[in-house]
């Protein structure tokens, strides 16, 4: 083969290789020479690839408390979203003196019967916060007591999504207030969240640290 043959298919060649990159570029071009570049794969702003971390899903306990909730039995998670929920509380050994308080102003039955709630309950610690001469006149009167408790509960189901900047009317005829994102919130301001979003048969219920009191 002479030089001129070597050229000729060295030219060949080269245009054969480049040919189909010229072609992938035109196709590619957007038709608005202004248009941005399109996102890559993977990239978020593209909506290909992964997804950025999702949010907490709706249906999941959160909060720091929630690791002290039993893994198995009645008192675990699945445990109580199989009781309604003056039941499931029992089980809740976290919740010991607000059962108590519940079962001296006569509510289990209430409670226990009704449909669609979310109920604020405050945790063992919680009520320590009161000095015991407080808490025990509290306890030996009916009337305040069942104030107090009712005040902790709303007449619908409350997601955390709701609860972000939230005022809802409770059993009471008070008002609660609510808000925070993602796992951290307040009620009224004054009580944070430990364990949130816990399923009851009738009830979701969010675990406070600080006794709600009606204004």
């Amino acid at each position: 083969m002479n030089s001129l043959q070597i050229r000729r298919t060295g030219v060949a060649v080269a245009a054969a290789v480049l040919l189909p990159f010229s072609l992938a570029a035109c196709s590619d071009s957007p038709a608005d020479p202004q248009a941005g570049p399109t996102a890559a794969a993977g990239d978020p702003a593209g909506g290909g690839g992964s997804a950025p971390a999702a949010a907490l899903p709706v249906d999941q306990p959160f909060g720091p408390a929630c690791a002290g909730v039993p893994k198995e039995g009645a008192g675990s998670f699945d445990g109580m979203a199989k009781d309604p929920v003056a039941t499931a509380a029992s089980n809740n050994p976290a919740l010991s003196t607000l059962v108590a308080a519940v079962k001296k102003a006569g509510l289990v039955d209430t409670l226990n019967n009704a449909k669609d709630l979310t109920v604020f309950a405050p945790t063992n610690e919680a009520f320590a916060k009161i000095p015991k001469a407080d808490l025990d006149k509290v306890l030996a009167d009916k009337a305040t007591l069942t104030k107090i408790l009712t005040y902790h509960v709303v007449g619908r189901k409350l997601d955390p999504k709701q609860l972000e900047n939230g005022s809802f009317e409770t059993l009471q005829k008070g008002t609660v207030t609510t808000s925070g994102s993602g796992e951290s919130y307040k009620v009224d301001d004054t009580a944070g969240v430990v364990c949130g979003n816990v399923r009851t048969a009738n009830a979701n219920v969010y675990i406070i640290d600080t006794v709600l009191m009606p204004k």
